[in-house]
């Protein structure tokens, strides 16, 4: 069949840079420790007035046991008895946000993540999901978002029987790999039958959709290897897939250590396996939405992309309109408008402020009118793979063309290499530019450092 990517490989070397993967912007990188508690307070009251939605996003952190490649924060941990005290703290953040929020407001959208969530035992899901209810009013209308991340290792049918019953209609499966040599270089042992068990069910059960994580650039992954995977997956029928580039950065997580770097694949392996899993994918109809994400045609996803309405946040892709995501737990992050926030990433500190009563807001930033055009601008390239800078005139009472000068300018070596395309006021990626969306954005990205670093993983 036809290469729908027009795939280049010499165009993938060369621009296989660090970029960040714009869940946010500015992203957390800009954020800074002066903005504290009471902006935070002051952010939630001011959003009232517009009367958003609202997306609840809970980080439960703990994990049984770590897997080598994971850049999550997490508590590793077998013993149950932090899961208590962690519920409890969680409960007090929810009611020194209520004075703040207008509880009246929807609750469209709830993510639990981790970590695993389903480490916690039924009853505790149960007091959790209540918790919630109790302090912000859940919603049980069709439409609602309310997704859960799962390890198959740790939920079986009871438990999917039992998060139907609370209230969520969306599962995501993290399985990262099928073959077991991968599994055990990873620390992640996961027979397939654990997966397809949980799919069927949940299948049955009438979850209205099912996800599935893999990664690739594993150690002791190969392209035969994972096409091997893939094919199992496929057979699975998810609606949806994400399919994330594995970054090894030990220097930053720990873990990663265990990962002997003689094991990981080459970076031509690592594009032989995109071009496989491209081509596989597309094959069974899956469509590529972007940023490593595919569903099949009649997916919610795919349908807000074809007709514009698609968002980007910090849980990925969503056919929701804009609300205002109000995160809860350890390392948690809001977006308030034109506010990021984001709590204490280490456990220790995350207590202490809430033993003392307080928010446990670290750190934030308030964007700038710059900084909510060129995030606008960048939303609009990962969603659409494409910008209409006429309609961003109209948004935001500029001429785009004049006000983005030099991102249009930073585009013209990409526009010489067939990445975009830029006429009628229209910034478009085209096909092999779709593989390389961040590195478009990148061009709109007015705080990125001239070589960017650390903080960034590959694009490729």
């Amino acid at each position: 069949m036809a290469d729908p990517f027009a795939w280049d490989e010499s165009l993938l070397h060369r621009y296989d840079t660090l970029g960040p993967r714009y869940t946010s912007y500015p992203t957390a990188a800009s954020f800074s420790d002066d903005f504290g508690t009471l902006a935070y307070q002051d952010t939630l009251a001011r959003s009232n007035a517009n009367g958003r939605p609202l997306s609840l996003y809970v980080h439960l952190p703990f994990c049984r046991k770590g897997c080598h490649y994971c850049a999550c924060h997490k508590v590793s941990t077998k013993s149950t008895r932090v899961v208590e005290p962690y519920l409890s703290r969680l409960d007090r953040e929810m009611v020194l946000i209520k004075p703040h929020l207008d509880t009246r407001r929807e609750v469209a959208q709830l993510h639990w993540g981790g970590g695993t969530p389903t480490f916690l035992g039924l009853d505790q899901m149960s007091d959790l999901f209540d918790r919630l209810d109790a302090r912000f009013g859940l919603s049980s209308a069709r439409e609602r978002d309310y997704a859960i991340e799962i390890d198959p290792r740790e939920a079986d049918v009871f438990t999917l029987r039992h998060l139907q019953a609370l209230g969520f209609n969306r599962l995501s499966l993290g399985v990262q790999d099928l073959d077991p040599r991968v599994q055990r270089a990873v620390n992640r042992v996961q027979p397939r039958i654990l997966t397809e068990v949980l799919l069927d069910e949940a299948d049955r059960l009438g979850f209205r959709s099912l996800n599935i994580d893999l990664i690739y650039g594993l150690p002791l992954q190969t392209r035969d290897s994972f096409a091997a995977t893939l094919e199992q997956v496929i057979a699975m029928a998810p609606a949806r897939l994400s399919i994330f580039n594995y970054v090894h950065m030990p220097e930053r997580f720990a873990a990663q250590h265990r990962i002997r770097a003689e094991d990981l694949p080459s970076q031509e392996e690592k594009l032989a396996i995109l071009r496989a899993t491209l081509a596989m994918l597309t094959e069974a109809g899956y469509v590529h939405i972007g940023m490593e994400h595919f569903a099949r045609a009649s997916d919610s996803l795919v349908i807000a992309q074809r007709e514009g309405t698609l968002q980007y946040n910090l849980q990925g892709y969503s056919s929701h309109a804009r609300c205002d995501q109000v995160g809860l737990g350890v390392s948690a992050i809001s977006c308030i408008d034109d506010v990021y926030a984001q709590n204490h990433t280490r456990l220790a500190d995350y207590e202490a402020a809430l033993d003392n009563s307080c928010l446990p807001t670290a750190r934030g930033i308030r964007l700038t009118f710059d900084d909510r055009v060129r995030r606008h601008a960048i939303e609009r390239l990962v969603c659409d793979m494409a910008l209409d800078l006429d309609a961003l005139s109209e948004t935001f009472g500029i001429d785009a063309p004049r006000y983005l000068a030099d991102s249009l300018a930073r585009l013209e070596s990409l526009q010489r290499d067939g990445l975009v395309s830029i006429e009628s006021n229209r910034v478009v990626a085209k096909p092999i530019g779709r593989l390389l969306i961040r590195h478009i954005a990148m061009a709109f990205d007015a705080r990125l450092p001239p070589q960017p670093g650390g903080h960034y993983s590959r694009i490729a």
